[in-house]
């Protein structure tokens, strides 16, 4: 039986500089950083969730083809794989005033949505990431948020 997510990659074109957003910027810390010769296996956890790591990798051979890296690191640039993770706060507006203040472009400013306080921001890379203080309690979701989200309303 599975029982955990360990390790999710974050794809990233240069480590060092990921360090100094994801440690220096966002708070969390190094938890594992080995030269394996062929490749640099660097994760980062926050400190309230240690068992919970991101692999900041480097789209390059041997996991991918050159071909294939390189591909991958045209889309990552554009912002085009998606959400690389979602992070919980406790409180969304303040978080995003520090990381404002740090230096963080932001392309959602805090929203109250029906799950919470939800914003959201690049990577220097272009990893799209999102930042939500959870809603207490049954979430309720209306047909004018559907909406909102540009979605068609439920039907009856």
């Amino acid at each position: 039986m599975l029982t955990s997510i360990a390790i999710t990659a974050v794809r990233v074109l240069d480590q060092q500089e990921a360090l100094d957003f994801y440690v220096g910027k966002l708070g969390f810390e190094v938890s594992a950083d080995v030269d394996m010769g062929f490749m640099r296996w660097l994760t980062v956890a926050l400190p309230a969730d240690p068992d919970r790591h991101l692999l900041l990798e480097v789209p390059a051979p041997p996991a991918l083809s050159e071909e294939s890296a390189a591909q991958v690191r045209d889309l990552l640039t554009k912002g085009a794989l998606g959400v690389a993770c979602i992070l919980n706060t406790d409180d969304c507006q303040a978080e995003y005033e520090r990381l404002s203040a740090l230096g963080v472009e932001f392309t959602e400013l805090p929203t109250q949505q029906p799950y919470g306080v939800d914003a959201a921001f690049r990577d220097p890379f272009g990893n799209h990431i999102r930042m939500t203080q959870p809603a207490r309690g049954p979430v309720t979701v209306t047909e004018e948020d559907i909406a909102r989200w540009g979605g068609d309303a439920p039907h009856a």
